[in-house]
């Protein structure tokens, strides 16, 4: 036995301070001691006497404990009560049974409450005194909902959450803890339930170190460990090695256990008085315990401890369900991001813009930092990302190293000792390679665990000094557990590297895809332009049989309708007459349409002369031609401002000008006709989406006419298109905004119109700004 009262088989701990060192190799079940709130009593199988016994049987018995040495429970009990406990006895396993017993033969002694087991070739006799505690009665129709809402719970996280608060209403702890072990055996506080008053431990976390591999193996056997005063003084048995065996018992079930001093220190550390841990176990390993703190001693009495074992047994068998169901929600989540993202590389023809103007989305597919997008040596990043020389690094290290088409790791520092620089964005990577010979990569990224959590031991007690030894604290194992895990980030789960797969799959059909249609097309260019090269021939034959072979016709038609009115008017009678007169007007309205379709189609054949144009010369130009007209009419024109320099065809502009400003006079049947020609104000947007104002001006030409319906806006620019009848606002043949409208887009730029009947139009016209 060392200083400590521990009792050890390993020869090279014996005398020995437990630390971080060789906390691992403490053999905590064979302690030989027990905690003072109860006594123990060990039986020989076979004869049922007493082989050994707790040393403060004296104190709570009245009788030494070498006196109860081979002797049998008749010195304890009354023959009527042995034989029920002889019943228990007989069909006793490894597991707990509570039975109610009084010490007859003891004087004054108390109601115990008598815990029996069986193991390691003895029967365990554990006697709990029944004191006066703030134990109320058990609320079951509380815990029927409790265990409802568990069952219900949508995920692990509320899950634990249903479960901490529901053991804290039973126990009345002032801290209660879900807590559950990474694959690295750190754990993370996932759920609590705490006085108001405490400070919170949610979220925080513990390194591997804080607890020992043995203790997990014993957490694994014994659902349930209780300290109800942290500040007890271990008792040992009597005689400390059982003499069959010839050393200590294995205590592994026992409830009384003494703890280990270790554990003991750590909780003293952190101010706790009194604790409870539960065992949550899944496929029959250590997944993680329900803790339970009070800052004072706190007996609870086995009844309530043995439900919380309950609730924890009943959230171990759920568990896996539970995961399931998280698994499956993140799989969803995962599949939903993944849509959406094919569903915006299969909307864009070129997916690499797709990519580069979605980047949240891309970065969205995966829990990670930030993201990156690396085609023909062009990066973008969004997110928590390193520097670009950094994120040029690792593009350039993926390219020669990465020999696969993906590459994951969650220690980038590992494989590049140049990613210690990035860690903490970019110590996980997952990556894509959409072209090998281009170096052309989407990279997910993850930061170093260290940066995204905190540890506990940052907030506890310093380290505890004794004789010069370094004893374990919160702070000192977070300091170990830090200095094993540096560099490292959350890993990538196997769905995230199939999806991944998938994504660089779905990249490349489209890319193999585009490149079919590059090739398909480029035959089909060929074949069109050769096609155009016809139709171009075909449609200048087509523009001189119309302007001359048909023209000709038509003007020798209205020439003799005109000579018959006129020769003939008095031998024909009126219905005559007026056939000849529609004749006329007919032919002249069919050479209109015929010159208006000429015209549309030099527009489209013809490239424009692009060159500086001052709008305001050329409007002058045509409002100089149209100065009769606008006489006749009355109409008055106003220019808001001085019109700038832009780049286009002076001759398209004019006859711009001159079909809008005709058309505000046509259709304009207010008393006094005015028309309004300026800039538009900044921020205009066309029905198309907006226009750059770096790039565009935006003018206007606004009258107070007659209006158009917004059914109509679009309608009013197809090719002899016309909203009234020949007869009204002087004809025309529906063709002018039709050809307004190809000269702007032949010069890069948009029209529209915005209007409502009776309150005049505002066309809207962008052409480019003249940069010299």
């Amino acid at each position: 036995m060392d200083r400590t009262g521990v009792i050890y088989t390993d020869e090279s701990l014996v005398g020995a301070e437990i630390t971080l060192t060789n906390c691992d190799r403490e053999p905590i079940h064979i302690p030989g001691l027990i905690q003072p709130y109860g006594f123990l009593l060990c039986l020989h199988e076979q004869t049922r006497r007493v082989v050994q016994a707790s040393a403060n049987t004296q104190e709570l018995l009245g009788i030494a404990a070498e006196n109860l040495i081979g002797q049998g429970l008749d010195c304890l009990f009354e023959p009527a009560r042995l034989v029920d406990i002889e019943a228990q006895l007989t069909t006793l396993a490894e597991g707990h049974r509570l039975v109610g017993v009084r010490l007859d033969k003891v004087t004054g002694q108390p109601f115990y409450k008598l815990i029996l087991h069986r193991f390691d070739d003895l029967l365990w006799l554990e006697f709990e005194p029944v004191a006066e505690t703030t134990d109320g009665p058990l609320n079951l129709p509380s815990l029927n909902d409790a265990l409802g809402q568990m069952l219900a719970a949508a995920s692990v996280v509320e899950f634990c959450a249903y479960a901490v608060q529901q053991v804290r209403e039973i126990t009345g702890f002032d801290r209660v803890m879900a807590y559950r072990f990474a694959e690295d055996e750190s754990g993370e506080v996932v759920a609590e339930a705490r006085h108001p008053d405490l400070e919170p431990f949610l979220g925080l976390h513990y390194p591997a170190t804080d607890i020992p591999k043995q203790a997990r193996a014993m957490y694994l056997k014994n659902w349930l460990r209780f300290i109800p005063d942290v500040d007890y003084v271990p008792v040992p048995l009597v005689p400390v090695r059982n003499p069959a065996s010839q050393r200590p018992p294995d205590m592994t079930y026992s409830v009384l256990r003494s703890v280990s001093p270790i554990h003991v220190e750590y909780l003293k550390n952190m101010g706790v008085g009194a604790t409870m841990t539960i065992s949550l176990i899944r496929d029959g390993q250590l997944w993680g315990l329900l803790v339970c703190h009070h800052y004072a001693p706190r007996l609870v009495s086995y009844e309530l401890r043995d439900l919380c074992q309950f609730i924890g047994k009943t959230f171990s068998a759920l568990l896996k369900s539970k995961e399931q169901a998280d698994d499956f929600a993140y799989q969803l989540r995962l599949r939903e991001h993944q849509a959406r993202l094919f569903g915006l590389l299969a909307e864009f023809p070129d997916f690499r813009k797709a990519l580069y103007d979605h980047l949240p989305v891309v970065k969205d597919v995966f829990d990670c930092g930030g993201v990156l997008v690396s085609f023909d040596g062009e990066l973008a990043a969004y997110g928590s990302t390193p520097t670009a020389p950094q994120m040029r690094e690792i593009v350039e290290w993926l390219s020669k190293h990465a020999t696969g088409e993906l590459f994951h790791t969650n220690s980038y520092a590992r494989h590049n000792p140049a990613g210690v620089a990035v860690r903490s964005v970019a110590s996980g990577i997952l990556a894509i390679r959409l072209d090998r010979a281009a170096g052309d990569f989407i990279i997910w990224l993850r930061p170093e665990v260290l940066q995204t959590v905190t540890w506990a031991g940052q907030q506890q007690k310093a380290e505890v000094m004794k004789d010069g030894q370094l004893h374990l604290s919160p702070r000192h194992s977070f300091a170990a557990w830090s200095e094993s895990v540096e560099n490292t980030a959350e890993a990538w789960k196997p769905i995230e590297v199939e999806a991944a797969e998938e994504i660089r799959l779905r990249i490349a059909d489209i890319r193999l895809k585009l490149f079919n249609e590059i090739q398909a097309r480029a035959l089909q260019l060929s074949r069109l332009n050769a096609e155009l090269e016809r139709s171009n021939d075909e449609l200048d034959s087509f523009a001189y049989v119309a302007s001359h072979d048909l023209k000709e016709p038509l003007r020798g038609i209205h020439n003799y309708s005109i000579f018959l009115l006129e020769d003939y008017a008095d031998k024909l009678d009126s219905d005559g007459v007026d056939k000849l007169q529609t004749l006329v007007r007919l032919s002249q309205r069919m050479e209109s349409l015929i010159e208006s379709l000429l015209q549309l189609s030099r527009v489209g054949r013809l490239e424009p002369d692009v060159q500086e144009v001052d709008l305001n010369t050329i409007l002058a130009e045509a409002m100089e031609i149209l100065q009769p007209r606008l006489e006749q009419t009355g109409t008055r024109v106003t220019v808001a401002h001085p019109l700038p320099t832009v780049q286009a065809d002076p001759v398209r502009l004019r006859e711009v000008f001159n079909n809008l400003l005709t058309n505000a006079m046509r259709y304009n049947d207010s008393a006094v006709k005015t028309v309004e020609i300026g800039v538009a104000p900044a921020g205009v947007i066309s029905p198309r989406g907006s226009i750059s104002p770096a790039a565009f001006h935006v003018l206007f030409v606004r009258d107070n006419g007659i209006g158009i319906d917004s059914r109509h806006h679009e309608s009013i620019f197809k090719i002899f298109k016309r909203l009234h009848s020949q007869d009204k606002y002087g004809g025309g043949t529906g063709a002018g905004l039709a050809i307004v409208k190809k000269m702007i887009e032949k010069s890069g730029g948009q029209l529209w119109v915005e209007s409502q009947p009776a309150q005049g139009a505002t066309f809207f016209f962008s052409l480019p700004k003249y940069t010299s």
